[in-house]
């Protein structure tokens, strides 16, 4: 597939049957992949969520988060390598986005290696930021980790700016 090919997916609640493909897309994916023991300790979890980006009946991604009082944490993150930047990791990050509210969950985080150029850059243009560095952060490695950061903001607040001299003078 050309890297220009948008591939619209359905995001969907990830089921026990979808573990054979998520399993491959990790291994493909990682240095250091999670095992099965560690996607079903983490999704027996209340709070841990997973999620799998689905295309002609095959699993092509899937994201791990954890529900908090005021954030989102993204624990694991992968797309299929053979059709990466097709636009299913934007659908998915959309997806997470669009659970966020100015109220309650209003962040996204989660840590990407240091070495990981391309998913550090492709958070980055998804809108997240680094926030912070934590040293050593890996057990299989003494590598680093930086934190990103995705805030929400509403569309008014972001967009329009407040002209608080207008409305002294006005009456």
């Amino acid at each position: 597939m050309s890297s220009q090919t948008e591939i619209a997916v359905h995001i969907r609640w990830m089921i026990r049957r979808d573990m054979p493909e998520v399993l491959q897309i990790e291994a493909a994916s990682f240095e250091f992949p999670w095992l099965e023991d560690d996607f079903i300790r983490c999704l027996r979890q209340r709070n841990c969520i997973g999620m799998v980006a689905e295309y002609d009946d095959r699993v092509v991604g899937f994201m791990i988060y954890e529900l908090h009082k005021n954030q989102l944490r993204v624990l694991n993150f992968a797309v299929r390598p053979d059709i990466r930047r097709g636009g299913i990791g934007e659908q998915m990050i959309q997806k997470l986005i669009g659970k966020l509210t100015p109220q309650r969950r209003n962040r996204i985080i989660l840590e990407v290696r240091e070495t990981n150029l391309s998913a550090q850059l492709f958070f980055q243009r998804a809108g997240f930021r680094a926030v912070s560095v934590l040293r050593d952060y890996y057990d299989d490695t003494t590598e680093d980790a930086y934190v990103m950061q995705y805030r929400f903001f509403e569309e008014a607040e972001a967009s329009e700016p407040t002209n608080r001299i207008a409305g002294r003078l006005a009456g």
